[in-house]
């Protein structure tokens, strides 16, 4: 009696569940997984690891797959090869919207989750990320040959680079167009190390900035940030056009400063309303990836230079979920 015949292979359905119960920094390095008559075949990024790293990444890839259902063993293959740095860019087309604080706290959660992370303070004029990631007054290096500028080191473990670092405090730059989309060129092109993903903190509106970046600098997704009223949705919708004519892909939209928590009583009011940005998500059928609340303590934090993404309060649990839904876009390409 011959054997029935095995079911169809379901190779997304496959990878999918592999990479559930792999951590989101192997599941940086995965470059492809894959079940073949009851065996694991993974392939994975590591070489920037050494030997005894190397043999850890192989180890806590198969402590994981071992248990599952269907797989009676684990092969594994490390690539020498690395990954291009990808760029995220985080925009809205209103100013005051926590466009910067969001990026500083994704930045810091992505770190802490193992990934290599940079930030681009874009705002050319109106630089935050000296401040938010507390390197105000550091000056960067240049590289021996003196063609690029080395991105700062943050005590977050979080690199960066602002104008903010090479234009003296409190100076404003009266730039035309083309001068802004060099300085934003210099700082891309910068020596960032090992870093594998740079977000980009863009400056509010759809000006020169942002036509010099999708022109030179295309990112391989954006993220939207608003609150939650009307007139700021008007001006997110605007940035989201941007991106979908230059072809860059949304990851979703953040509504920030959704309600206020009073200190004194508690109660939770709504300034600038609530849910907005959740319902325009749904009605253009874009992900939601969040919202983050209006609070003081996130104020002052940012002020300091410690962002809450770097504690374990209850202030970072809103951008640590966002950047978990970050990591799976940038790891499987949905949210």
């Amino acid at each position: 009696m011959s054997n029935p015949p095995e079911p169809p292979r379901q190779p997304e359905a496959e990878e999918a569940a592999i990479r559930a119960a792999l951590t989101p920094a192997i599941n940086h390095r995965l470059r492809s997984a894959r079940i073949v008559q009851r065996r694991a075949v993974i392939v994975a990024e590591a070489g920037d690891l050494s030997d005894a790293a190397r043999a850890e990444l192989e180890a806590a890839i198969t402590a994981a797959l071992q248990p599952l259902p269907g797989i009676d063993e684990v092969r594994i293959a490390l690539t020498g090869e690395r990954r291009r740095r990808r760029l995220i860019a985080v925009g809205s087309g209103k100013g005051g919207v926590g466009k910067s604080t969001l990026t500083t706290n994704l930045a810091v959660a992505l770190a802490r989750m193992g990934r290599r992370v940079g930030v681009i303070d874009g705002d050319i004029y109106g630089p935050s990320q000296p401040k938010l990631l507390a390197t105000e007054g550091i000056k960067p290096a240049a590289t021996p040959d003196g063609d690029k500028l080395v991105a700062i080191d943050s005590k977050h473990g979080v690199k960066v680079l602002s104008m903010g670092h090479i234009v003296a405090p409190g100076k404003a730059l009266a730039w035309r167009g083309p001068m802004t989309g060099k300085a934003l060129t210099q700082l891309i092109d910068a020596d960032w190390g090992e870093t594998d993903l740079l977000l980009l903190d863009l400056p509010p509106g759809t000006g020169d900035v942002q036509l010099s970046m999708l022109s030179a600098h295309k990112p391989d997704g954006a993220v939207l940030v608003s609150t939650p009223q009307d007139l700021a949705l008007i001006d997110a919708a605007r940035a989201g056009q941007l991106f979908e004519q230059g072809e860059v892909p949304i990851i979703g939209l953040v509504e920030n400063m959704a309600g206020y928590a009073c200190p004194h009583c508690g109660e939770i009011s709504d300034p600038f309303g609530h849910g907005g940005v959740e319902k325009f998500a749904a009605a253009l059928e874009i992900p939601f990836l969040g919202r983050v609340p209006l609070t003081l303590a996130t104020r002052i934090a940012g002020d300091k230079g410690e962002p809450p993404a770097s504690g374990e309060g209850e202030e970072a649990a809103p951008f640590v979920a966002i950047a978990e839904r970050l990591a799976r876009w940038l790891d499987t390409g949905t949210i």
